[in-house]
């Protein structure tokens, strides 16, 4: 499908309609005479790549002769260029500005497909950009939302690569799980969901979520969580006068949201997903976290019964998965502190249980998951080079995972 190709002639002219092919040429003209940047040319590069982008959403809709010269010109590589120039914070802004304006408004599957090839797109997302500039971040984790709501079986392909083991929109979006702007942390949120209950059928990449990403991530969110509640809960002990209901609310707020995400993970019903995540939940946070501090002594907890009692309610307000429900409820209701000594995990089929030599324990993971996720990638990089025929790669497949 890409590999059409004809002859383009002309289009160094300035076109009078700017909607048009023969714009396009100009533009691409325009592009060929100023491949790199500088301070005279900053301005003129940057209306070149929003015209670009007003051409491309126009011949999405009446003109796929278009979308033909983009690719044939390879005009991507252009803007790719552009950026690995370090050409500033004004050019970044922009580019990730148009790229996402163009995304979003691209309709048909095969303009997408166009845009897709040649790997330009996950060139940009793995960027090292400046992400201490507020702006910055703001327009590229946006650009990651827009491209996950892009995500379905015949998309998936251009984002998950099998050969590379890696899947850049999703491992670059979940490093941010923590950022300190809600925002940001609200689209990465957004971004796993839509990547979860994409009802993706490659297994490659089922496998690669719940091998290499499944664990750190879980792990480290429920930390972060944790850490959250802990926070609430000085809170509510040192502010006896209610002189910080504002920053109170704020942190119940952002709890409940985090149990909103949770249970909107666990409802997709998504078997491996939800295994890991209930075992983290269970023997990282809940019963550690929760219950004990309401059987153990006071020197021992680690928060106050009473907050630990209204958390414990939310969670059974909010989360409806049936098995973590069922398990955290049989542990309150029975009584039985024997979870809390050395024994067979409570609920852990799979193979990464959290609960090490059987005691569970609100622990900081032993990295963080930016850490794991490079340590996995670059394992994930000597396995195939040790095995470059990949056909044999899909090992356990006989124990397939899948998402209902």
């Amino acid at each position: 499908m890409f590999g059409r190709s004809r002859s383009w002639v002309g289009g160094q002219g300035r076109s009078k309609n700017i909607h048009s092919l023969d714009h396009l040429k100009y533009m691409y003209h325009v592009l060929t005479k100023n491949t790199t940047v500088t301070d005279s040319n900053r301005n003129l590069l940057v209306e070149t790549i929003r015209s670009i982008t007003e051409i491309l959403i126009w011949g999405d809709q009446n003109d796929s002769s278009v979308f033909d010269f983009f690719l044939e010109k390879n005009m991507f590589a252009f803007f790719l260029n552009i950026l690995r120039q370090k050409s500033g914070r004004y050019v970044c802004v922009q580019l990730l500005q148009t790229l996402n304006i163009l995304f979003e408004n691209i309709s048909h599957e095969t303009s997408l497909y166009y845009l897709l090839s040649n790997n330009h797109v996950n060139s940009i997302i793995v960027h090292k950009f400046d992400f201490s500039d507020e702006e910055i971040m703001a327009y590229y984790i946006s650009f990651l939302k827009t491209l996950s709501l892009k995500l379905n079986n015949h998309t998936v392909h251009f984002f998950y690569n099998e050969h590379t083991n890696d899947f850049a929109l999703y491992t670059e979006a979940i490093k941010f799980f923590n950022h300190p702007e809600s925002m940001v942390r609200i689209a990465v949120r957004t971004i796993t969901l839509n990547v979860y209950k994409g009802e993706l059928d490659n297994t490659h990449m089922l496998h690669y979520i719940r091998d290499k990403t499944a664990v750190p991530y879980f792990s480290n969110l429920v930390w972060f969580i944790g850490s959250h509640v802990i926070e609430l809960d000085k809170c509510v002990q040192t502010d006896e006068e209610h002189k910080n209901r504002g920053k109170l609310s704020d942190l119940v707020a952002e709890h409940l949201d985090h149990l909103h995400y949770l249970n909107d993970i666990l409802i997709i019903n998504c078997e491996f997903l939800n295994d890991v995540l209930t075992d983290h939940l269970l023997n990282r946070l809940f019963l550690p976290l929760y219950v004990y501090s309401l059987v153990s002594f006071e020197t021992e907890r680690k928060i106050n019964p009473q907050v630990s009692l209204y958390l414990l309610s939310q969670v059974f307000l909010i989360i409806h998965y049936q098995p973590l429900v069922n398990a955290l409820a049989d542990v309150i209701l029975s009584g039985d502190l024997s979870v809390f000594t050395p024994q067979t995990d409570l609920h852990s089929k799979h193979k990464n249980s959290t609960n090490v030599g059987g005691v569970r324990r609100f622990i900081k993971p032993p990295e963080s998951l930016e850490r794991s996720l490079e340590l996995s990638r670059h394992r994930g990089r000597k396995k195939t080079q040790k095995r470059p025929n990949y056909k044999n790669l899909g090992e356990g497949e006989d124990d397939e995972s899948t998402c209902d």
